[in-house]
């Protein structure tokens, strides 16, 4: 089991009251552009133990009544129909699952911006469809020479083309289905409009990661470089900070980068800047919140050696780069790690070499493995479900939670009616097979009863697995990893 590493509640407490601070040091009015996952963060959880999913939520409603959220959303991604490859969903039907994800915990959503707009017929579409819903739509506009040409940008040509943001709260939260969408713009836009109306407004931003006050090549950051492989970040020492303060702060080569030019902005728009480095931006408290260092080391080491797995499986499928993979290799020399640390890998390795077909691997709580095979009935990975539930549950290995007679007319659906080529059942097929067996029977339900405990378990199979069976783990909180293989050498999978 992975120890605890983090201070959830001293978290919580520690954030709210920072950005409470921020608020008053802008006379009452605080833009926070909010980066990273604010549902489900479990990068966060699994590189930080003890840190919940859903913190970034719980604070924000320990402020919901001084808080608002814009959701911003760019032209271009709406036209292209640009997809969350961790959802697998498109970002204007995500922008909608995050509004009612927010109404749902009781965080007022005040409108929607839509970025970078230039006429695109699906934006206009989307806007419709979105005033329809008896949501407010804003329009910003790319700007020539963005984010360079400062003149340009901070005047009526640049800023002030935008259609301003009616709030209403002291938080405006700036969130976003994904990176890109330009949160950091609408901010800085609204600012523009406020100062022309007389109105102090202030500006920061909340990313966790990476985490400033820990060392530049800590396994937590070096973590956060093997997830944003495909974007290229790179963690870098802050030289503003360094020069303003004399001490050592962690940042990312795009904040870096474009601080002289926020800074210029800044200056421009209010008169001066409120900020000497892209550190001072921010507001995570996170670093502070660590408690054993040793454990989130090595669960952050962990992580690094998930996301290489999973870029490799990603360029296979021809989702990532070559470059990606090489930058993720050269995290895990960086950190000091490789797969052999991963324990599910060789015994599912073996199991397949053992069997000659597809395998997979799980490690449970209490250490133990348990493997799954490929069979004319099941797939490697519902084998290795079942088998897992077994063992969680005490139910001996000989007994057969689903008998053939079950799986059978499951098989004969798929092939005979639903036109599938693959007889063997999913994760998903199995555990509804499962829920229906445990009315009748009581093992079944038993073993139904243990699916709570797979939650941060660790697996891996040697092939790469169907969505539907990736989503199910997913969804069960097992971290799961792929060898980048195809079951089959056809060229059509799905």
């Amino acid at each position: 089991m992975v120890r605890t590493g983090f201070d959830n509640e001293q978290y919580l407490s520690m954030q709210s009251q920072h950005i409470l601070e921020r608020i008053k040091q802008f006379g009452g009015k605080l833009y926070l552009e909010f980066g990273g996952k604010l549902f489900d963060d479990y990068h966060a959880s699994r590189v930080l133990p003890g840190f919940a999913p859903d913190s970034k939520v719980r604070m924000l409603q320990s402020l919901a009544d001084k808080a608002e959220v814009v959701m911003a959303i760019n032209a271009a991604d709406i036209e292209k129909n640009k997809v969350r490859g961790d959802l697998g969903i498109t970002y204007d039907a995500d922008a909608l699952r995050l509004i009612d994800a927010f109404r749902g915990i009781g965080l007022y959503v005040g409108s929607v911006v839509i970025t970078r707009y230039g006429g695109q017929p699906a934006a206009d579409q989307f806007k419709t469809k979105l005033e329809h819903l008896g949501l407010k739509v804003y329009l910003h506009y790319s700007i020539p020479g963005y984010p360079t040409n400062v003149p340009l940008i901070v005047s009526d040509e640049g800023y002030g083309k935008n259609e301003y943001v009616e709030t209403t709260r002291p938080l405006v939260v700036v969130t976003a289905p994904g990176p890109g969408s330009g949160k950091m713009a609408v901010c800085l836009s609204q600012l523009y409009h406020e100062y022309k109306r007389g109105i102090s407004a202030g500006y920061a931003k909340f990313e966790t990661f990476p985490v400033w006050n820990l060392p530049l090549k800590h396994p937590v950051n070096l973590a956060y470089e093997a997830a944003t492989a495909d974007l290229n970040d790179v963690n870098m020492i802050d030289p503003y900070h360094l020069e303003a303060y004399g001490k050592t702060a962690v940042n990312y080569n795009r904040d870096i980068e474009v601080f002289p030019v926020l800074n210029a902005m800044f200056e421009t728009i209010a008169g001066e800047s409120p900020y000497k480095s892209p550190t001072d931006m921010g507001v995570n408290m996170a670093g502070f919140c660590v408690t054993d260092d040793e454990a989130v080391r090595e669960a952050a080491k962990m992580e690094i050696v998930r996301r290489y797995y999973k870029v490799m499986c990603d360029y296979r499928v021809g989702r990532g780069s070559e470059e990606a993979v090489h930058k993720v290799e050269s995290v895990m020399t960086q950190a000091g790690v490789d797969p052999s640390m991963r324990l599910v890998i060789q015994p599912a390795i073996d199991k397949a070499e053992e069997t000659g077909e597809p395998a997979a691997a799980m490690e449970l709580p209490d250490g133990t493995i348990v493997t799954g095979k490929t069979s004319a009935l099941l797939g490697a990975s519902s084998a290795m479900l079942i088998n897992a539930l077994k063992h969680l549950g005490g139910i001996n290995s000989d007994i057969h939670l689903l008998s053939p007679t079950i799986i059978e007319p499951i098989q004969r659906l798929k092939t005979g009616y639903l036109g599938n080529k693959n007889p063997r059942l999913h994760t998903d097929e199995v555990l509804i097979a499962l829920t229906i067996s445990a009315a009748t029977n009581p093992v079944a339900e038993l073993a139904i009863k243990q699916l709570g405990k797979l939650r941060g378990c660790e697996a891996h199979s040697t092939v790469i697995l169907a969505q539907v069976d990736d989503n199910v783990f997913r969804n069960l909180g097992v971290n799961l990893t792929c060898e980048p293989n195809y079951q089959t050498k056809k060229l059509f999978h799905k």
